[in-house]
């Protein structure tokens, strides 16, 4: 039984785990080995509201709790975890207009998104603003009638290909640092928005990143979530929530990758025997086991103050550090106890290494996750 989680937490785990087994994992080496967009599964995630999971029924969300999203999270990410990025990156755009909109705009776009009728994406990341978004130069000068004129570029956005819109974060305010952002949404079609190729990454090739560049857009009033300047706010609450669930698809891939482990070291034989005899090998899967279990714990109970609305910043940090971290050894130590054959592209592991290895670097790197868990200890 998963620590801080209620029975109807684990019923929505074990129905989502049980429609990625059917659904999304037959696709996924497929869908890795194309580069295809893993966009094939949107119609079926809306159908069993998963894309609407990290919503409140009043705006057509599941009104599943923080810690069932969770576990429905790993539970995908178990399957495919291309599929889960472009879940997960729907999931900041909606968190962002969630926090930072108003009714309003929350009616206007909230229920599109729960019901697949929008992709969603979020766009902070820039060539020059990565660890550091208050770095960015994307600028919104007003327009004099309510609305804003847009214009700069945005890197490495996830669904920025297929999105319907995209939760923009711009500068409002040169001179105020991060206080002087503000947040938008904006239209794929607008004039003005381009989006570039999908960028050839090493995993998660279903989930296509992109770059997105705003030329002299024109946002009509109503774009704005929030007052100026209270973008970089929004932004931060948002990656709190996103770096939860990048616990979660660490966790996924992780505990798909110790599974294979453990079904190969019952059935690969020498001398005649399973090779998950030898001591050595069987130190290496317990290592495995209570390096997953710790990561779980952390990400439930981060997940749980999350459902409880307390603060929960530093151990969602502390969740991402650990569950990415752990994510890489444990499919590294898959591959070696599968050998040669870990080896092979022909075996599901070398896909759940790559893609673990953007979780270390993605809502935020190992390094400013270390920052963020320090400040909290001696703020």
């Amino acid at each position: 039984m998963h620590p801080f989680s209620t029975e109807e937490d684990r019923a929505v785990a074990e129905g989502v785990r049980r429609f990625a087994e059917r659904v999304v994992a037959p696709r996924a080496r497929a869908i890795d080995e194309d580069g295809v967009f893993a966009g094939e599964h949107l119609a079926a995630l809306a159908e069993i509201g998963l894309l609407g999971m990290n919503l409140p029924e009043r705006w057509g969300g599941a009104g599943v709790s923080a810690v069932g999203l969770y576990l429905a999270v790993e539970a995908l990410a178990g399957a495919c975890a291309s599929t889960t990025s472009m879940v997960t990156a729907h999931f900041l755009a909606g968190d962002a207009i969630l926090i930072g909109g108003d009714d309003v705009q929350r009616a206007e776009w909230l229920p599109a998104m729960a019901a697949g009728r929008a992709l969603g994406a979020f766009a902070l990341t820039e060539p020059r603003a990565g660890s550091n978004p208050a770095d960015m130069s994307t600028k919104a000068v007003p327009d004099g009638q309510g609305g804003y004129r847009l214009s700069g570029v945005k890197h490495f956005i996830s669904n920025a290909g297929a999105a319907d819109l995209l939760v923009v974060f711009a500068i409002t305010d040169p001179a105020a640092g991060h206080r002087g952002i503000s947040a938008f949404v904006v239209d794929r079609t607008m004039p003005g928005v381009s989006v570039g190729k999908a960028e050839p990454t090493m995993g998660l090739r279903g989930g296509h990143v992109f770059e997105v560049a705003f030329e002299d857009c024109a946002l009509p009033p109503g774009r704005r979530l929030g007052t100026e300047g209270s973008g970089f706010r929004t932004a931060m609450k948002v990656l709190d929530n996103g770096r939860i669930e990048v616990a979660a698809t660490s966790t996924g891939i992780a505990a798909a990758a110790l599974d294979a482990a453990v079904a190969w070291a019952k059935v690969r034989e020498v001398d005649g025997a399973p090779i998950g005899r030898f001591q050595g090998l069987q130190w290496m899967l317990a290592d495995m086991a209570t390096e997953l279990e710790a990561a779980r714990v952390l990400g439930l109970r981060a997940a749980r103050l999350r459902a409880d609305v307390q603060r929960f910043s530093t151990e969602a940090s502390m969740a991402k550090l650990f569950a990415s971290e752990a994510a890489g050894r444990i499919t590294d130590k898959a591959i070696q106890i599968h050998g040669g054959y870990g080896y092979s592209r022909e075996m599901p592991l070398e896909r759940y290494a790559r893609d673990a290895r953007i979780m270390r670097i993605y809502e935020g790197s190992s390094e400013i996750q270390r920052n963020i868990i320090a400040r909290g200890l001696l703020a």
